[in-house]
């Protein structure tokens, strides 16, 4: 455990999940190999376009319905809703099409692999401290067998806007009714958990398990209060 600065004493902590508690980027791709393969299969019309040009159209939504960024869930169905309007459905059509879609879509985005130290940890940290997930992404907690650790999962978009704005946090900290700087938020991202805990006055724990330097990572604009390399670290918090 790397320490940067002194913190108040921790009585709960709140966790980013993915690439957090476990890793999260082959699973996602993954995903999008089986959407795109399920869509051509199903729907040929798709295959006029290619992966770059379904790309296009994913960011440029964001232009017109910015608020799509904080629900990766409706972003990911829009796209596909209004890729098929262009190419030729009508919209009850592409309706069915991206609903089937996206049901998929949430069962393979569950299929993740949760690290024993995950377990382990949240399993002994529970026992003592509440523990809140706050998440940008879809995964499913009871999918995945991690539920059972936490009084509270905050998802972006049903639950607000995406880290780093506000929304999730003060949620996190109303539900569990103590001063912010008494919570420590653990993720691994230095935008939406690192620098959302500190401006928002939770205390900030950076999981860096790849062995970045904070001097190799140009996006990090605040220090964390302190930074962890494996997860059973936290348990000096007990």
């Amino acid at each position: 455990m790397k320490v940067y600065r002194s913190i108040p004493r921790i009585t709960a902590l709140t966790f980013d999940l993915d690439d957090t508690l476990y890793e999260n980027g082959s699973v996602i791709r993954q995903v999008e190999q089986k959407a795109a393969k399920w869509l051509n299969q199903h729907h040929p019309v798709s295959l006029n376009w290619s992966a770059k040009q379904w790309q296009s159209l994913k960011m440029d939504l964001l232009q017109i319905l910015p608020e799509l960024r904080h629900d990766v869930t409706l972003w990911r169905h829009t796209q596909i809703r209004q890729g098929l309007k262009l190419l030729g459905y009508d919209d009850p059509k592409a309706q069915s099409a991206a609903n089937e879609l996206i049901a998929r879509v949430l069962q393979w985005r569950n299929q993740v692999s949760i690290p024993s130290e995950s377990h382990d940890v949240l399993a002994q940290l529970s026992q003592s401290l509440p523990l809140v997930a706050i998440t940008n992404g879809n995964v499913n907690v009871d999918a995945i067998g991690l539920s059972e650790y936490f009084t509270l999962v905050l998802k972006a978009g049903p639950d607000g806007r995406a880290k780093p704005f506000a929304d999730m946090f003060l949620k996190a900290q109303l539900h569990l009714d103590m001063p912010a700087s008494h919570i420590l938020h653990v993720g691994d991202h230095v935008i939406t958990d690192v620098y959302g805990a500190k401006q928002h006055g939770f205390s900030a724990c950076w999981f860096n398990d790849s062995g970045a330097t904070c001097r190799q990572k140009d996006r990090l604009k605040l220090l964390p209060d302190i930074e962890v390399s494996s997860l059973s670290s936290l348990l000096y918090f007990i």
